[in-house]
């Protein structure tokens, strides 16, 4: 069958309305590689997307969805065959491509790799773009900040939502002390059970906004959130260490200042999950199916079909999601 369902937003009387509707195989764009979609998740640019951001999607009408795990239906590369179960995150997907809120993605092949043995297509999407990220935003403090367990507490800000709940759970698996940031303090337990040995309210946060320096508490950070929060934990860093940043959520800007680089040498790490070379993505998803491997995965997520999508889009732009939210496309 050529016909497939599919969320597709579309711009009625300057109001983004979402469906989901039957669309056929020759509304995709060419490309190499024809999926079928079994699973994705929900991101935050998603719900951008969803809701007319042009600086995330140019034209519409268009399918959202970042992230896509499914099975090869054709392929005009010898790279892929049919029956290859792929994971599919990053570069175009859900942006301005449709992506894995349809049944089918048609992709290039450089977009795409081999799910790795130790991940199944659904666990693949409960990590998606956010553990791919939270993983980069370790790895980055360790291979470049020198981050390692012993050094002292680590934060994690925006700790309930996609990125952040993964890094708190990654870091404790990795026997890292982590301290967890948010606004939800009806969450502490869900933060506990993750791992998370300290909570740090989003306020404690804010609160000292004038002052060019605060005390040091922190040997590392991943940031999720971005604004002022993000340089309320710059100023909060031990001498040397280093802050991952990766979100957005509380704003693209922030007031700074230069004394916590020239006097303490702390480190500002960006870190993009949508660009990447395809060979570090693969290694860092071959990283997240062996010795990075999280049990913690599906109490992480809950999971949802494409008719619950518009609601759900709603609730994380509101900020009031935990955690990740699988989409089946079954």
């Amino acid at each position: 069958m050529s016909r497939f369902k599919a969320l597709l937003v579309s711009e009625e009387n300057g109001t983004f309305v979402s469906r989901v509707v039957e669309r056929d195989h020759s509304e995709l764009p060419v490309g190499e590689v024809l999926v079928r979609v079994r699973y994705s998740s929900l991101n935050y640019k998603d719900a951008l997307s969803a809701h007319g951001n042009r600086g995330v999607t140019r034209t519409y009408p268009h399918t959202p969805g970042i992230d896509a795990a499914g099975v090869v239906e054709s392929s005009s590369v010898p790279e892929f065959v049919v029956g290859d179960e792929v994971i599919v995150t990053g570069y175009d997907l859900g942006m301005n491509t449709p992506g894995g809120f349809g049944q089918y993605i048609r992709v290039p092949s450089a977009w795409l790799i081999k799910r790795p043995a130790g991940l199944s297509l659904r666990e693949s999407m409960l990590l998606g773009t956010a553990g791919l990220t939270a993983a980069l935003c370790v790895e980055k403090l360790e291979q470049v900040g020198g981050l390692a367990p012993e050094a002292g507490p680590v934060l994690v800000t925006g700790a309930t939502g996609g990125v952040g709940s993964i890094a708190v759970a990654l870091l404790s698996r990795l026997g890292y002390t982590v301290a967890a940031s948010t606004g939800k303090a009806d969450q502490e337990t869900f933060l506990r059970q993750l791992g998370a040995q300290q909570i740090v309210p989003r306020g404690d946060l804010l609160g000292s906004a004038e002052k060019p320096v605060l005390k040091e508490r922190w040997a590392g950070a991943v940031d999720t959130v971005g604004g002022d929060i993000l340089f309320s934990v710059i100023k909060s860093l031990r001498y040397g260490a280093s802050v991952a940043c990766c979100g957005l959520t509380a704003g693209v800007a922030f007031q700074a200042n230069v004394l916590p680089f020239i006097l303490r040498g702390v480190n500002l790490l960006g870190v993009d999950s949508v660009e990447l070379p395809l060979v570090v993505k693969a290694s860092m998803w071959d990283k997240l199916s062996l010795q990075w491997k999280l049990d913690e995965l599906e109490a992480l997520a809950h999971e949802v079909g494409l008719e619950q999508l518009p609601e759900v889009i709603e609730r994380i732009l509101a900020g009031r999601l935990v955690g990740r939210v699988l989409v089946d496309l079954a």
